[in-house]
């Protein structure tokens, strides 16, 4: 049904215009009356379509490790190239080589950190990378011929948080549960020796990468989670001898022990989540079908037409050259589809223009409101509302056309990061790792945008229902 209104607001301005001479006589005067006219118009209709997207950039900082199968998602595995980010310094003031005690590779996940079965134990693998990364790697990267398929180190681990099972030993906190993979001591040693004698290899992520190039870590067995590393980094125990009250008659030496992070991975260096997903029949069908269907990290994207046409004929219909357009906007509801895990809507989609998503990508922009746009996802209302299209609506008025690329979109799940606010304790991880799914930190400016590789997702969007408003004033004189 046609939903289309004005609400008139009519205002009388009377403007006297007196003239006076030296004899004190009037002339008359005048009335002027304007009309204020909104224009809101939602009776725009569309419609999506699935395209397969095999494989997208996956270079993140959060590492999305483990495989399992669901019943009406289909199959998935991931494990994770990684380079490290060296210290600066490494502490070698009374202590020497033979003062490491040991050295660990920590990883971290948050809480609720995983999708699957928390309980389902997992066995990893850690593998030495033997050459250099590329410098641009997609999620179907092949590590083969990368690493030396002898391990380098192992564990196995679960995903609950709040026992001391995870990745053997682990230390919980309210946030996160840390899990330790014990390195071979000759790695540490080989550190210290290193930096004793060619600091340089420290100073740049690139020169230390040519010492040491990384780490594959893999599934090594186990099935039904996949686990989201926040954080991975490279501990070293050691001890440093010290001389107190030196020159003093209570002069005496003593032993202490310390730990110290040296290597970690950050957004600085090369991270890549090598990703296989064999989609289930069920999905294809209805993919097949006409359904509007969103999976991720791979899977599908969803392609649409905006339409702008319509929109600028309905303007130049109603408008006049003292209109003003309010604004434009565009809110999309999402349905889950039922599946053994429970996998939800991705918490954040992307709207780019079908012309620039390759470069939106590859240049690590964010969204202008012009060419590009980001919507949350709300729980409560289960719609995605997307930021205002003001710029997008008065770019095209302007041109006074519409293009073909104006009007082709896609739709992707995406990972939205902020930067850092005196107001949320919480927000370097909004800075560095984004969220699950939306929340009253989630908000400010935008620091990154980047594809879903977080953990497995999809949703049908409901193009049906979904609404866009457009609003405008004009003003006639009579």
């Amino acid at each position: 049904m046609r939903n289309l209104f004005r609400l008139l607001a009519i205002s009388a301005a009377a403007a006297g215009l007196w003239a006076c001479d030296d004899s004190g006589t009037t002339a008359g005067s005048a009335l002027i009356t304007d009309e204020i006219v909104i224009v809101r118009d939602s009776l725009f209709t569309i419609d999506g379509i699935s395209e397969a997207n095999p494989s997208v950039r996956a270079r993140t900082v959060l590492q999305l490790l483990g495989r399992y199968s669901a019943e009406g998602y289909g199959t998935f595995e991931s494990d994770v190239v990684c380079q490290y980010l060296p210290s600066a310094s490494i502490d070698t003031v009374g202590v020497s080589v033979n003062d490491i005690d040991s050295v660990k590779l920590v990883l971290s996940m948050y809480k609720d950190g995983f999708a699957g079965d928390s309980l389902a134990p997992m066995g990893l693998t850690v593998h030495r990378l033997t050459r250099q990364l590329p410098s641009v790697m997609y999620s179907d990267f092949d590590p083969s011929g990368y690493y030396d398929p002898e391990p380098y180190a192992s564990t196995s681990y679960t995903g609950l948080i709040g026992t001391a099972e995870a990745l053997g030993k682990a230390s919980e906190g309210a946030l996160c549960k840390t899990g330790y993979v014990d390195l071979p001591i000759e790695f540490a040693r080989d550190l210290y020796n290193e930096f004793a004698t060619r600091p340089s290899t420290f100073e740049t992520p690139q020169s230390f990468a040519e010492w040491f190039p990384g780490f594959y870590i893999a599934n090594s067995f186990g099935s039904g989670r996949a686990t989201r590393f926040s954080h991975n980094a490279i501990e070293v125990y050691y001890k440093a001898h010290y001389t107190l009250d030196e020159g003093t008659i209570f002069e005496r030496d003593t032993v202490l022990p310390f730990v110290a992070t040296y290597l970690g991975v950050t957004p600085e260096v090369m991270t890549n989540n090598n990703i296989r997903f064999d989609m289930a029949e069920s999905l294809k069908e209805r993919v097949e079908g006409g359904e509007p269907i969103l999976v991720a990290p791979v899977g599908y994207d969803v392609e649409f037409r905006f339409p702008a046409r319509e929109i600028l004929a309905k303007y130049e219909e109603q408008s006049n050259p003292l209109t003003v357009v309010n604004d434009l906007t565009f809110a999309l509801p999402a349905i889950d589809i039922s599946n053994e895990y429970g996998l939800k809507p991705p918490p954040y989609i992307l709207m780019v223009k079908k012309s620039k998503k390759e470069e939106f990508f590859a240049n690590n922009q964010v969204t202008d409101d012009k060419n590009s746009f980001y919507a949350a996802y709300d729980k409560d209302t289960k719609k995605y509302k997307f930021s205002s299209m003001l710029a997008y609506i008065n770019d095209i008025i302007s041109k006074g056309e519409v293009l073909e690329e104006d009007e082709e979109f896609v739709i992707c799940p995406v990972l939205v990061s902020f930067y850092k606010t005196q107001n949320s304790s919480s927000s370097m991880l909004n800075y560095y790792y984004g969220l699950s799914y939306p929340t009253t930190t989630s908000t400010g400016q935008v620091s990154s945008i980047t594809p879903y590789v977080t953990e497995p997702v999809m949703a049908k969007l409901d193009f049906e229902h979904a609404k866009i408003e457009f609003s405008f004033a004009k003003q006639t004189f009579h």
